[in-house]
């Protein structure tokens, strides 16, 4: 069979996708005809996991079951934007991991808006000038992004879902680097660099800003000025990339978290988030675990921060395995408010 021959036949399959595509379309909208009339959240991280389980149970290959979901991600992104018009909110400026974490969840055919804070990304959602938010919680090598944990202290917004970005730094300037002068990057990105940046630039100044975006932003004003970001920042910034994947640890990841004002349906493997207080007590943490052992769940995470309230007291921060409604994880909860304070469910949503 010649080139000609099989291009042929690509083109065919092509004008049945396309076709499949805008029938797949139109059902999405009288899906959002639907949900507009129920008063429902066009997005659906319960439906986003089926749809995404069945495509990859479906592959046959050659395609990986990542690169269909990417294709479908895309998809699904155009349905939505057909069903509802979406506004995401975004710690920015535009190519920052935020930005790439939220087009990995929510593909290119949403409306995005960039912020200059975690607490503007929360407030531009509770008023309702976005519907989602997308915001860092924590990192494999660095911890809890403790801006986040606070703002769920005062904040009556729900975790939706939750996104996971494999994080990989790049050295990113015009000059060469024996040039550089001073290096600009957000303080969790330089602690990831930090053995690189000993061995590699040791005497060159380090200076914090709010975002990698930011600090190409200042890499390309500054004569002798370097940034520590990804490739897309460099993209976007006609930097040249000096040294790729300069983090210390080779397997980096950052976690996302969707908020927004919706509560998802189980889904068979879901995460539930809850946070509460405790007094400075002996035992105290350890009575509030036990509900958690009779019950057989299992945490994934605990994080405690100063309530900012009163004196030694703490708001503990736990994610568990499995979604509100479950029967054993109800019944520790309630067997949790009996012996601590404030306690708030903060979201239950599909596993990343």
């Amino acid at each position: 069979m010649d080139l000609e021959k099989l291009r042929k036949g690509i083109d065919r399959i092509d004008s049945k996708i396309v076709k499949s595509l805008n029938q797949r379309a139109r059902l999405s909208q009288k899906i959002g005809r639907l949900k507009a009339k129920a008063s429902k959240s066009v997005y659906s991280p319960d439906r986003e996991r089926i749809v995404y389980e069945k495509v990859s149970s479906q592959n046959g290959g050659p395609l990986s079951n990542e690169t269909l979901q990417a294709i479908y991600r895309e998809i699904m992104s155009g349905s939505l934007a057909l069903e509802k018009p979406l506004k995401i909110a975004y710690m920015g400026p535009p190519a920052s991991f935020s930005n790439i974490a939220a087009l990995k969840k929510f593909g290119s055919s949403v409306r995005y808006l960039p912020v200059n804070t975690i607490t503007e990304v929360f407030a531009e959602v509770e008023h309702g000038r976005a519907d989602y938010g997308v915001v860092p919680i924590e990192n494999s090598i660095e911890g809890a992004i403790n801006y986040t944990l606070d703002m769920f202290m005062e904040s009556d917004l729900k975790i939706c879902s939750e996104i996971s970005l494999e994080i990989s730094h790049n050295l990113l300037a015009k000059c060469r680097m024996d040039q550089i002068k001073r290096i600009y990057s957000n303080p969790n990105v330089i602690g990831q660099c930090r053995m690189w940046l000993e061995a590699n630039l040791p005497r060159v100044e380090l200076i914090e800003v709010t975002s990698t975006t930011k600090a190409a932003e200042m890499a390309v004003k500054e004569r002798g000025a370097a940034a520590i970001g990804s490739g897309l920042a460099a993209e976007c910034y006609g930097l040249n990339i000096l040294a790729r994947s300069i983090e210390d640890s080779p397997h980096n990841m950052t976690r996302f978290l969707v908020i927004g004002k919706t509560e998802n349906k189980p889904t068979g493997k879901d995460k539930t988030s809850i946070m509460f207080s405790v007094k400075d007590r002996v035992g105290a943490l350890h009575d509030m675990l036990v509900p958690f052992k009779k019950n057989r769940i299992n945490l994934t995470k605990i994080e405690s921060r100063p309530s900012k309230k009163k004196v030694w007291e703490y708001r503990f921060f736990v994610d568990m395995i499995g979604h509100h409604e479950d029967v054993r994880i109800k019944k520790a909860i309630k067997e949790l408010e009996g012996i601590c304070t404030n306690l708030k469910i903060l979201g239950s949503y599909p596993i990343a």
